[in-house]
């Protein structure tokens, strides 16, 4: 009796075990689509993430316009003459009072990265219009120096700078 009963429990310790592994093996594979339906979708993650973007061919004086975000960023590659002009003012007397410095990565002053929209209604700017040689919102007619400093106009505060970094000397990733 004693070798039949150790060998019910044997089979029977089996019948669990075997039962309890094909439930947790069934409740995850139940877990794993539910939980995977929470993240977001890849249109999603694709509008927000990072660009990195190649400097080189920026000519001295340009600025371009990429999209990150389906906002419009602007590089400006500034000129000396641009950082020494925008440099030269008084910039605590301004409308949003901000150091040229404070607006461009340390070493590399010729960079400038901001975001092209008016700070007043969201228009486009132009750049190298208006009296400052900066950027122009032609909608209401705020005036942005070379640093991005709201001059003149309707605008309460400076062109927004976005988060990015300097991965080489001649590219960055915005993001």
């Amino acid at each position: 009796m004693t070798a039949v009963s150790w060998t019910h429990t044997n089979r029977r310790d089996f019948l669990y075990i075997a039962t309890g592994a094909v439930g947790a093996v069934g409740v995850t594979a139940a877990a794993v689509p539910l939980i995977s339906q929470m993240n977001p979708d890849a249109s999603t993650i694709a509008a927000g993430a990072p660009i990195d973007v190649d400097l080189a061919p920026i000519a001295e004086g340009q600025v371009i316009k990429v999209f990150w975000r389906s906002k419009p960023i602007f590089i400006s590659h500034r000129t000396k003459k641009e950082i020494d002009d925008a440099r030269s003012i008084n910039w605590h007397n301004l409308i949003d009072p901000e150091s040229d410095q404070a607006r461009v990565k340390e070493g590399r002053d010729q960079w400038l990265v901001v975001i092209g929209i008016c700070t007043h209604l969201g228009c486009i700017p132009l750049p190298h219009q208006g009296d400052y040689g900066g950027w122009f919102c032609p909608c209401h007619g705020s005036q942005y120096d070379t640093a991005g400093r709201v001059r003149r106009g309707p605008a309460p505060a400076n062109l927004y700078l976005p988060p990015y970094e300097f991965l080489s000397e001649t590219k960055i990733r915005i993001g």
